[in-house]
């Protein structure tokens, strides 16, 4: 597809930064997107390989060469077709997905990849621009009605799909607005608001119900002493939901962060990363947020490497932060990836985010061992460096040391979704304590409850947000063959 051969003629054209000076400084995105000249060079390096291992790649199977043919030949208007074939959010994906497409592609056995999530992004944005995103209503009503509960991507996809086959579908979200972690959590100079507002016009226009600020659960809702963020006004029993609707989906995420008991933990100033992140996105919004949690003029110390702990370096740094200081358990993974032994897989190299560009210390193969503190407050944090023999990890002999911090954020990804929901639900869980359901053609998603589905982090665990909309649409589909005998809805 492209250009026969565009790969050998044209380089990899990366989107662009605005300066860290001048980023820092707001919360708006800050990402320069391709110009349609350059997002044609981009699709023109697309080879005509015989076997787009990018398709394979994407979780969501994005048709990737047809849409990068598209661009490269001018046709905008049929490559947003193609892209909401099989994604229903590209303005997404297309700017945070950490695109395994490219890792996949075959231009990047020996050369850069072809900036697929560029283009994607390109597609997208002209879409909006264009008016070529439009409501699709449905052609005719089934009078089957359907919940789904949790508004994050997978429930947002989800439901998109069961509107558009003709079902009525309410949607429930805890929180006062629409949107699981691309709403709060994810930073708004990752992603702007704006895109899930213009999706929920979109999806209200199509025919949904949205009840946020509503909480399903059971009568000791998320259970004593949570930490997740819940901002309901209203709590709905799961028997009153079962018994109104004729099908319930579960879309809820992953939220029961991993915690870590070491001495000192209970010191004012040690907190979740999504403690601190949904704080900063309702301020964002709003103005201000009562009792935020701030970084002005502290030393921050970020437990865990992954994308959450850049999102709080990253937010650290525009409160205005002394200091930033980022901590990893395993040890720094190498600069290049060894092509030829993962290639088409997802690589483990060292990445460096855009926040970290904007000032960050990053520290491997460090353990923590305890908070230190004065009076209740935290003052540092007792560290060890690691190493690992014969597969074990082990402390360094004499290398504790005590950082400096007044804020710590533990970034260390989720363990499950939220117990004393399922449980109020009685599905029965896996190990790894997610809603126990298979992704068969027939009878996936559905769990041990009768009429009762899951899909998104709160089947499968912790995951990207292309994964969830994979999802959504896939249990979509077996509940509309679960009410209807049939379907047609897409895999």
């Amino acid at each position: 597809m492209g250009k026969t051969t565009g790969f050998l003629e044209y380089d990899r054209i990366e989107e662009g930064y605005l300066p860290v000076a001048e980023r820092v400084k707001n919360y708006k995105e800050f990402v320069i997107a391709l110009t349609p000249e350059q997002a044609k060079i981009q699709g023109a390096r697309c080879m005509d390989c015989g076997t787009p291992f990018c398709n394979n790649g994407c979780p969501i199977n994005n048709i990737i060469p047809d849409f990068n043919d598209l661009v490269y030949r001018g046709d905008w208007a049929s490559a947003i077709e193609v892209l909401h074939s099989t994604n229903n959010f590209p303005e997404f994906t297309g700017r945070i997905c950490p695109a395994p497409c490219e890792a996949a592609c075959v231009a990047n056995i020996n050369r850069a990849p072809i900036g697929i999530k560029s283009i994607e992004h390109a597609i997208i944005d002209r879409a909006w621009e264009e008016g070529w995103v439009k409501p699709q209503p449905p052609a005719r009503l089934t009078g089957k009605k359907v919940a789904v509960v949790g508004a994050g991507p997978a429930g947002l996809a989800a439901a998109q799909q069961l509107v558009r086959a003709g079902h009525d579908v309410t949607l429930f979200e805890k929180n006062d607005q629409v949107g699981g972690l691309l709403r709060y959590g994810i930073p708004d100079f990752k992603l702007d608001k704006a895109n899930i507002d213009r999706r929920v016009e979109q999806l209200v226009a199509e025919g949904l119900k949205i009840r946020t600020g509503v909480l399903v659960a059971g009568k000791d809702g998320l259970g004593k002493d949570s930490k997740v963020t819940n901002w309901a006004k209203e709590t709905i029993s799961p028997e009153q939901l079962m018994e109104e609707f004729d099908a319930v989906l579960l879309t809820g995420g992953a939220e029961q962060s991993r915690d870590l008991p070491v001495p000192g933990r209970d010191l004012k100033g040690v907190h979740f990363a999504m403690e601190f992140l949904p704080q900063q996105n309702k301020a964002t919004r709003e103005g201000k947020y009562k009792g935020q949690i701030r970084a002005d003029g502290k030393h921050v110390v970020v437990i865990g490497g992954g994308d959450t702990g850049s999102d709080c370096v990253g937010t650290s740094n525009r409160h205005g932060a002394v200091s930033v200081t980022q901590l990893e358990l395993m040890p720094m993974p190498p600069e290049q990836e060894n092509k030829p032994l993962v290639w088409p897989y997802w690589p483990l190299k060292l990445r460096t985010s855009s926040s970290h560009e904007e000032g960050c210390v990053r520290e491997f193969a460090i353990g923590t061992k305890e908070f230190i503190g004065e009076k209740g407050q935290l003052t540092g944090v007792k560290t060890v460096r690691l190493e690992w023999k014969d597969g074990k990890m082990t402390e360094v002999p004499g290398s504790e040391q005590i950082i400096k911090a007044d804020l710590v954020f533990l970034a260390m990804g989720f363990v499950s979704p939220v117990q004393a929901v399922l449980d109020a639900f009685g599905v029965e869980k896996d190990q790894r304590g997610n809603a126990k359901a298979s992704t068969d053609l027939v009878g996936g998603y559905a769990t041990s409850v009768p009429k009762l589905f899951a899909a998104g982090d709160m089947r499968r665990g912790q995951s990207l947000v292309v994964w969830a909309i994979r999802e959504g649409r896939q249990a979509a589909r077996a509940v509309d063959e679960f009410l209807m005998g049939e379907t047609t809805l897409p895999r």
